[in-house]
């Protein structure tokens, strides 16, 4: 069981370059109890990939979280604004 919902949508874009990438995070719960870490990527109105982490503790999967939000801030994604409306 999930002790809080983690859940997170970031944006880079750069028009002069033709940059418009998403990337998503979210860990939840499975049927067999343990946690899941999913990541989902790719050009802003397109579905893109995803990948899922198996976790049998919640704390590594958050370890996880932060780490790769770290990384991604880092290279400039941020959320997306709320002038902009979604593709």
């Amino acid at each position: 069981m999930i002790a809080q919902p983690y859940h997170i949508y970031i944006e880079r874009t750069d028009p002069t370059k033709n940059m418009a990438r998403y990337y998503a995070l979210e860990i939840s719960g499975t049927l067999f109890g343990e946690t899941c870490l999913t990541r989902t990527w790719g050009r802003i109105g397109r579905r893109g990939q995803s990948k899922m982490h198996m976790f049998e503790n919640e704390q590594k999967a958050v370890d996880l979280f932060l780490d790769l939000m770290r990384q991604k801030r880092s290279r400039g994604y941020r959320p997306r604004s709320p002038l902009r409306k979604p593709a």
